[in-house]
């Protein structure tokens, strides 16, 4: 596995797929993976996530400069059904800067800081379900191959850890057009800070994929199946998501 990873970012940084545009993708995120894309200035994204348990995650994210988004979060879980709504413990904070942009040879890096994590906030525990991704490097490298694609990877750090695993965690992804509306999205989590002590993950890690449809630029509709491999000790499922979008400028 480490293998993998090694060669995935030497072949991010090393650009031998050769890119024939700039640096354009316009994902923040692969699925949960942050990408290293920012907004542009004087724009907004905001989105709405409903997942399992009743839940729903709306989200704000704000292009401060060309380079630098700061973003907040809140959600919970049982806003749809019956009994009391679980609300999570506090509002996420999520910031990213942009270090480098992309050029031919070498990717785009950005540096940023995720507070928001996914899925039932366990309280026993003091975390999501799927941990946040604290403090991470995003390494991202767009590409024309039938189209558009482009290669993410990352580093990350989770402050959530009275789970009693520490670990460095990693990420690697990929995102595909099948034409000017329709994209695919795969994403995987090697959760290396989930699978020690008290964590809930079984070793597999997370690996989601995704289905996007954008309208008009500005509209983005997600439909995602995460957690594939099953990767929970007690609660062995996959998942099913809608995501909604919207960026439009100040």
């Amino acid at each position: 596995m480490k293998n993998t990873i090694t060669v995935f970012l030497l072949l991010l940084s090393a650009g031998i797929i050769q890119a024939q545009t700039p640096f354009a993708v316009q994902s923040l995120s692969i699925i949960d993976c942050p990408t290293a894309a920012t907004l542009e200035r004087g724009s907004y994204f905001a989105a709405l996530d409903v997942y399992d348990n009743g839940g729903l995650l709306g989200m704000m994210e704000v292009g401060i400069s060309d380079r630098i988004m700061f973003g907040i979060s809140f959600g919970g879980t049982n806003l749809i059904g019956s009994g009391p709504v679980n609300w999570n413990p506090n509002v996420a904070v999520n910031i990213r800067y942009r270090l480098i942009d992309e050029h031919l040879a070498f990717p785009a890096a950005a540096i940023g800081f995720e507070g928001q994590g996914r899925g039932v906030y366990i309280d026993s525990l003091s975390r999501y379900t799927e941990k946040s991704k604290g403090a991470y490097l995003a390494l991202s490298k767009s590409f024309i191959f039938l189209g558009t694609m482009a290669l993410h990877g990352g580093l990350n750090y989770s402050f959530e850890r009275e789970d009693q695993d520490k670990d460095l965690n990693a990420y690697i992804g990929i995102e595909k057009s099948i034409n000017e509306e329709l994209g695919m999205f795969f994403e995987y989590d090697l959760a290396m800070n989930d699978n020690t002590g008290k964590s809930i993950g079984a070793g597999k890690g997370y690996l989601n994929a995704g289905l996007k449809w954008i309208f008009q630029g500005k509209v983005f509709v997600n439909f995602v199946w995460k957690n594939i491999l099953k990767n929970k000790k007690k609660y062995g499922y996959s998942g099913r998501e809608i995501r909604l979008g919207y960026v439009e400028y100040f």
